[in-house]
């Protein structure tokens, strides 16, 4: 499965211990659907959520950062147990800063994934930063690694699974499905 993975890569894998995720365009496909009472609606791929709880369980942190602040997000996030989270955050630095204090972990301890300009102040300052595969051609310019799949159509278990194969967690994690 990650064959195409270089081994200099799958060697900065292994000290990730933070996996910090921008939502829209990452763990949603971007669109934004809007009812008659201005309500947002946003699509998440459960490939990702069962992805993140993986890796959670494997000992790995998780974080969102996003600039916007809607209900649908705050639900998701609490229904995949992420601890960190920081909505209205269009200085996504300062958050970034502020996870890495209150968890002491140093920037190559974390990982970002972004698809948007926004993303790049936390991505060029991380210890892995990742581009979706629909991100902004100037955001991939800036990647460690590109994922293969769309910003919410599996991109973040893509990461899951890679941090987890690099660490070698992975076939224990899906082996417990099998039980």
């Amino acid at each position: 499965m990650f064959e195409h993975i270089s081994s200099d890569t799958i060697q900065r894998v292994r000290s990730i211990k933070l996996l910090i995720l921008d939502v829209d365009g990452v763990l949603t496909n971007g669109q934004l659907l809007i009812g008659e009472s201005g309500e947002i609606f946003k699509s998440f791929n459960t490939l990702d959520g069962i992805g993140i709880k993986m890796l959670q369980q494997s000992g790995i942190q998780t974080a969102v950062i996003t600039a916007r602040n809607d209900a649908a997000v705050t639900a998701r996030v609490e229904q995949l147990g992420i601890t960190h989270y920081f909505k209205g955050m269009h200085n996504k630095k300062l958050a970034y800063e502020q996870i890495r204090h209150k968890i002491q972990l140093t920037e190559l301890e974390c990982a970002f994934v972004g698809d948007d300009v926004i993303d790049l102040p936390v991505m060029i300052r991380c210890g892995f930063p990742v581009a979706v595969q629909n991100a902004h051609p100037f955001v991939k310019e800036h990647a460690a690694y590109i994922t293969q799949n769309f910003g919410g159509a599996g991109a973040v278990r893509e990461v899951t699974d890679l941090i987890m194969h690099a660490q070698n967690t992975l076939q224990t994690a899906l082996e417990e499905y099998i039980k």
